[in-house]
């Protein structure tokens, strides 16, 4: 007999204690904050409230409500086809940057708009500096190369008048590059955090499109045509995720006191081994490597840093 599940049973049970969603979506409260996500919600076989999440328009919509209802951010919208993130996923990301600079800040988690971050790959959804700013006070730069994506970040922010002073917008002229042409030697960013592409090709991103829906559809998918979106950028870049990675952490050695920890997702455990590689050829002073679990998905970010003990204990939060 499969055992039912209440409605505010714990669907997340493995994400960050301070995360908003780590006892699962409470639908009725997430309805009164956006009514339009009453018409995707359904009580499934265990009799608990849920949604499809193979409808694209379904999962933009949750993402409005949970936006609204955790963040206070109204009138968030996306285009067509871009990037439409798990809130709940990229929510520990930040909550575990913030266990990651309290350990260098005598355990306490810096709630200040001078701590500043940069998110590499900002997407349209502006998600990351969202949740930052929401739950930290931390202010941003956020970067694309897609300068559509970075127009419609401006629209979400201009609409949200307490993100005006916290999150500022720069366009990466230079596709090959990541922190060449954003990071001067004036800055100081207590950390940078992205989620790199990490598909080689627009083929195996579409395999991996298919797999998605098929396992959430319990059933076979010919077409792509239920994508959660994402541009060629978001998704897939040439040599994947390692090659960006490794661009990215031999561009990092070049500002060594810049920045206090450098941070990327890796999705692929097996491209960790390379990663470290890299990471002890620049002679990065400190390696840590963080593991993230939502359900049964796992996940893991990176993280490195060029500044001694000491000098980390010295950084100004």
């Amino acid at each position: 007999m499969k055992k039912e599940q209440s409605e505010n049973s714990p669907q997340k049970p493995n994400l960050h204690s301070r995360n908003l969603d780590n006892s699962g979506y409470h639908f009725d409260q997430l309805i009164q904050s956006c009514p339009e996500l009453n018409d995707f919600v359904f009580t499934n076989e265990y009799h608990t409230q849920t949604i499809d999440f193979a409808n694209p328009e379904a999962v933009k919509t949750l993402n409005k409500a949970l936006l609204t209802k955790h963040f206070g951010i109204k009138n968030w919208d996306i285009p067509k086809n871009y990037l439409c993130p798990p809130i709940p996923g990229r929510a520990d990301y930040i909550h575990y940057i913030a266990d990651l600079l309290a350990s260098c800040n005598n355990g306490i988690i810096p709630h200040s708009e001078t701590v500043q971050g940069l998110d590499i790959g900002i997407g349209a959804n502006c998600i990351y500096p969202i949740i930052g700013n929401s739950s930290y006070d931390w202010s941003f730069v956020g970067t694309d190369i897609d300068e559509y994506a970075i127009q419609n970040c401006k629209k979400i922010i201009q609409n949200n008048p307490q993100l005006i002073d916290a999150i500022s917008l720069q366009l990466q002229t230079e596709a090959r590059f990541i922190f060449k042409n954003i990071i001067t030697s004036e800055d100081r960013f207590a950390f940078t955090i992205c989620n790199p592409p990490f598909h080689k090709s627009e083929e195996e991103d579409n395999k991996g499109t298919l797999r998605k829906i098929s396992n959430l559809n319990q059933q076979k998918t010919t077409k792509a045509v239920l994508n959660f979106g994402g541009q060629n950028g978001e998704l897939w870049c040439d040599g994947g995720e390692l090659k960006f990675i490794t661009q990215m952490i031999y561009e990092s050695s070049k500002y060594p006191l810049n920045c206090l920890w450098f941070t990327t997702l890796v999705s692929k455990k097996e491209n960790l081994a390379s990663i470290y590689k890299t990471l002890n050829k620049v002679n990065a002073a400190e390696i840590k490597t963080v593991d993230m679990a939502q359900g049964q998905k796992t996940s893991r970010f990176v993280a490195w840093t060029f500044m001694t003990a000491d000098q980390q204990k010295a950084w100004q939060f």
